[in-house]
């Protein structure tokens, strides 16, 4: 520890007598300064020993001493040494007495005893502290390193808890957490997770410092990982701020784990490719070799039901705002402020959807192959996901927290436009940007066998989603709703449009009502007697109608693919 007045007084050599403030002893000494000026203040950091003679003081005086000494104590000197035999040959009275009463402590230096012998005590004590500090620092790195090798990141985390006398956490990616230390910890480090997500906002390395004494956990945190994106965090929490060894321990385990992440993200690199490989065969019908392939790394997701996902970003010229079924929308969760936050503003859609993917995977010890593909605007992501695990749950949260967010902001967007544009604003005003927004299909639960055909219903399910301006839709989704809403289409409405408008025309013109009649006919599958009962007219007159549209389109009724697609197209342009 450093010196402090106690250690300077009990200094055999310096022989120096407490006069004031005993009970203050305690304080540690920054640096010994000998002033004689009337007001040294302005040159003081705090935490010095003042060394004086009283040369230019008037040290009689009770009212210049109060003032004097008032001053040195708003400053933080840690306390006053007097030289007796120079200018007095004791220390006077009233420099006494105020430095009782304001409970700065007060040192008689005698006359044998140099202010130098003092400053160099000073700096022997600092310089040994230090020492001591580098070398513990170095031990603690090799334990540190120790552990690192023998139990990973949770023995790492484990011997900085104890360096620190204190308690440690990793976080993820995603800013959950993984590891603590102790293991009382966890609920401490789990209330940490939106300052984790600040965290990850800024540009590593990143630091921030939460809370304090008295009335909690000193918590520093730190980003891990030398990339744009912080690849994880680290928090270590204490009763009081950390010391020169303690600064040590933790630097060392911020680089270890910095390591750590990095060997991680290259072994993470070749999975990826063994990951490529595994998909390329079951895609191309070759299961026994992708089971060979994939080995312990993948064997276990292919022994079960996956998911096909497929990923693409969007831009915002192709993204339709159409309302979606109420089917195709997962409920939030809790979890869902944090999902989003994790990925806020990091403007790379399907890295936050692969974060995403991989920690929930890694939280619930499931395995999960992310491929990504392509580069620049081709660019794409391919995943496969156990059916019913956590990692198929956590992406339909995240695309449920993205639909609800862009849906926040473009109203938000509507609202500005309607209001009117106000001052700065622009050709721009009253929008929201999507310029990178996630797109994704998902097959339904398949096998090795069936992969290429999970891989065309996912792709087929991203199309739906693309079309529609949906973040995501499952292949089920498809067949279990409506085909109506996918008349939504721009194409299948101008087909409806061009098929319908001689009708149109023609009931606009006052001559009759064959739009009406042809949808009722056509509901009722064609039965006379029905449709003609719902329109309130003869059935002679509906048959007369009906031969009138078949003359004004061309196109006879009797042909079951005619009638189909002028039902179809009655929906679709009834859908508007």
């Amino acid at each position: 520890m450093p010196p402090t007045l106690a250690s300077l007084v009990h200094h055999s050599a310096l022989k120096l007598t407490v006069r004031a403030g005993g009970d203050r002893l305690d304080v540690p000494v920054r640096w010994a300064h000998a002033s004689e000026l009337a007001d040294p203040v302005p040159y003081m950091e705090g935490g010095e020993l003042l060394l004086i003679t009283a040369l230019k003081l008037d040290a009689e005086d009770p009212e210049t001493m109060l003032g004097y000494v008032r001053r040195l104590v708003g400053a933080g000197v840690a306390g006053l040494g007097f030289a007796v035999g120079v200018n007095y040959e004791e220390i006077p009275k009233a420099l006494v007495e105020a430095a009782e009463q304001e409970g700065l402590p007060l040192l008689e230096v005698p006359r044998r005893t140099p202010f130098l012998a003092i400053s160099k005590a000073v700096s022997a004590a600092i310089a040994a502290d230090q020492y001591r500090a580098v070398t513990a620092g170095f031990a603690a790195q090799r334990e540190l390193t120790r552990q690192t090798l023998n139990d990973g990141p949770e023995g790492l985390l484990a011997a900085l808890a104890s360096q620190v006398d204190g308690w440690a956490a990793l976080y993820d990616a995603s800013g959950a957490v993984v590891a603590t230390a102790p293991e009382w910890a966890g609920r401490r480090a789990a209330r940490l997770t939106a300052d984790v997500e600040r965290l990850r906002e800024r540009p590593a390395p990143a630091s921030s410092v939460v809370g304090g004494p008295p009335h909690e956990d000193r918590i520093e945190l730190h980003s891990l990982g030398t990339g744009r994106r912080p690849r994880a965090a680290l928090a270590v929490g204490t009763a009081a701020a950390l010391g020169t060894a303690e600064r040590y321990a933790l630097h060392s385990a911020i680089a270890l784990l910095t390591l750590t992440t990095e060997r991680s993200r290259s072994l993470h690199a070749a999975e990826q490719r063994v990951g490529a490989a595994v998909l390329r065969m079951l895609l191309a019908g070759e299961p026994d070799h992708a089971r060979a392939v994939a080995g312990d790394l993948y064997g276990e997701l292919l022994d079960a039901p996956f998911r096909m996902i497929v990923a693409e970003s969007a831009s915002a010229a192709s993204a339709a705002r159409v309302q979606a079924d109420s089917h195709a929308r997962v409920p939030l969760t809790k979890s869902t402020a944090a999902t989003l936050a994790a990925a806020d503003g990091q403007g790379d859609p399907l890295g936050s959807l692969t974060e995403v993917l991989e920690s929930a995977a890694a939280r619930s010890g499931e395995t999960v192959l992310v491929v990504p593909q392509g580069d620049g605007e081709g660019k794409r992501l391919v995943a496969l996901a156990a059916d019913r695990g956590a990692a198929v749950a956590a992406c339909a949260e995240y695309a449920t927290a993205l639909e609800a967010a862009r849906e926040g902001g473009d109203a938000a967007a509507e609202q500005t436009a309607g209001a009117g544009p106000g001052p700065g604003s622009g050709s721009a005003a009253g929008t929201v940007g999507h310029e990178d927004e996630l797109v994704v299909g998902m097959s339904a639960p398949a096998g090795p066998i069936a992969a290429a055909a999970a891989y065309k219903q996912a792709e087929q399910a991203l199309s739906v989603a693309r079309r529609r301006g949906w973040v995501c839709v499952e292949h089920e989704q498809m067949a279990a709703g409506s085909v109506v809403p996918l008349l939504a289409d721009d194409a299948v409405k101008a087909f409806a449009d061009g098929l319908l408008r001689a009708l149109h025309d023609h009931d606009a013109r006052g001559r009759g009502d064959l739009v009406a009649s042809l949808r009722a006919w056509l509901s009722r599958h064609g039965q006379w007697d029905a449709a003609a009962a719902d329109l309130k007219v003869h059935r002679h007159t509906l048959r007369y109608r009906m031969r009138r549209v078949e003359e004004i389109l061309g196109r006879s009724l009797d042909d079951p693919d005619v009638r189909m697609e002028l039902w179809l197209a009655l929906k679709a342009t009834s859908s508007e």
